[in-house]
């Protein structure tokens, strides 16, 4: 059984649809890295959990129907954990699914919120982790980036690679 997981933290729909107020721009380049990651990870056999965030109370946006990003390359095995907080472990099973896990990858949308909430709770739970910056996407480059500093200055043992970096 593996040790590793890639966590992919709500790659949806709203975030790419130029229609939508949660719209942070065209991430295609993003989207072409996180398959060649997905698929990187996928040939290590590590587990794959996809989060996806829900507002039960909304009609159009991240309502129950919401879709993932279509051109990412997930599967049907792949674990799918639905939130409806910041944090992908609040009152879900994301810590049971992570049983027998050590080191965890992660990126997603969007860095300050999900992304972060996520890297903190998985460092409370002692996991060995490592970030994808540029798997990563906010709505601006500074935000991003202090949010990887922010988190770089009070837990030095997290690991902030690029794909290229982490894939050699």
């Amino acid at each position: 059984m593996t040790e590793t997981a890639l966590v992919l933290i709500d790659f949806q729909q709203e975030w790419t649809n130029p229609e939508s107020e949660y719209y942070v721009g065209d991430i295609q380049e993003v989207v072409g890295k996180v398959n060649y990651l997905i698929d990187h990870c996928r040939t290590r056999e590590f587990k794959i959990i996809r989060t996806k965030h829900r507002e039960n109370d909304s009609l159009e946006y991240f309502w129950p129907g919401t879709k993932f990003i279509p051109e990412l390359k997930f599967e049907e095995t792949d674990t799918v954990i639905i939130k409806n907080k910041i944090s992908p472990f609040y009152n879900t099973s994301l810590e049971k699914e992570m049983e027998g896990i050590k080191h965890v990858i992660v990126c997603g949308i969007l860095t300050n919120l999900c992304v972060r909430s996520f890297i903190q709770d998985a460092y409370d739970r002692e996991f060995i982790i490592t970030v994808i910056k540029d798997c990563c996407v906010a709505h601006s480059p500074e935000l991003q980036e202090f949010t990887f500093y922010d988190l770089a200055q009070t837990r030095e043992e997290i690991d902030f690679s690029n794909l290229k970096e982490f894939v050699e």
